[in-house]
């Protein structure tokens, strides 16, 4: 089975990430799923934003715990992709903070069912009032319930805990970012369904780890996956999903795999690597 392709972030390689404008070009490339972040403002907004500060995507010394949404409103987090050289009159109308609720109704009304990954992004001041207000905002959605286009991220195994008990019928995947917590996080996910979801550069650098993962039966979810050999490794290991900054690429990379009706056992792969 070939991967889901999963925007992350939008299609961020060529758009300020986690904008809307990254997200809708990611639909019209074809995305069949959407990666965003998600942090809780001091007013109890779930805005899509990945660093806890804005000094990187909006050039401003603020946290965005500490702002309010309308605060986050009045910033630029679009002009950070070309150096600060866009003129404020030619910067992206849409190129403000994005919140989840927004992201949710674009791809509602997309006109054809869109997946959505969302992570939960820890640590942070507000502890569990993030998951609990994410499943508050599914629900505005009927979305908290089986049949749902929402999974739920996290590195935070604590966080996807609070997720099952708010939205057990979701999706949950448990991000990995280094092999060598494997052997502890295989003992705590015990009794959940929850899927794996490693670091693509994990996998190619500890080829062990990638078998034991297999090993696990877990569906596996890898990210950032946005050069041939890092999607090769993906094809090779049947990956549920590739979570790439790079989507249209990645589209007509599987496209040709599908067109050529070629499929890598994962067995091969792993031989030849370990």
């Amino acid at each position: 089975m070939l991967p889901q392709v999963v925007a992350h972030r939008g299609a961020s390689h060529e758009i300020a990430e986690h904008t809307l404008d990254a997200y809708v070009a990611a639909l019209d490339a074809g995305a069949e799923a959407l990666e965003c972040d998600v942090r809780l403002t001091a007013d109890g907004h779930l805005v899509c934003v990945h660093d806890r500060t804005l000094r990187r995507t909006a050039n401003h010394p603020g946290v965005v715990s500490e702002m309010e949404l309308a605060e986050l409103e009045e910033l630029d987090f679009t002009s950070w992709k070309n150096g600060w050289s866009v003129e404020p009159d030619l910067a992206s109308p849409t190129g403000g903070v994005l919140t989840l609720h927004k992201l949710l109704e674009t791809a509602r009304d997309y006109g054809r069912r869109i997946e959505i990954a969302v992570e939960t992004k820890h640590p942070t001041r507000y502890g569990g009032m993030v998951e609990r207000r994410l499943a508050e905002v599914l629900e505005e959605f009927d979305w908290h319930r089986a049949g749902s286009p929402v999974r739920v991220m996290s590195f935070n195994y604590t966080a996807l805990q609070r997720m099952d008990r708010y939205t057990p019928d979701l999706p949950k995947v448990l991000l990995i970012d280094k092999a060598q917590y494997w052997p502890l996080l295989r003992g705590v996910i015990v009794g959940t369904e929850w899927s794996v979801g490693p670091g693509v550069k994990e996998l190619l650098d500890h080829p062990k780890f990638a078998q034991r993962l297999l090993r696990t039966g877990r569906p596996i979810h890898a990210w950032t996956v946005n050069t041939d050999a890092e999607l090769e490794i993906c094809l090779r290991l049947g990956v549920r999903a590739v979570i790439t900054d790079r989507p249209a690429w990645a589209l007509g990379e599987v496209a040709k795999v599908a067109a050529r009706g070629q499929e890598v056992p994962s067995q091969d792969l792993l031989r030849t690597r370990s």
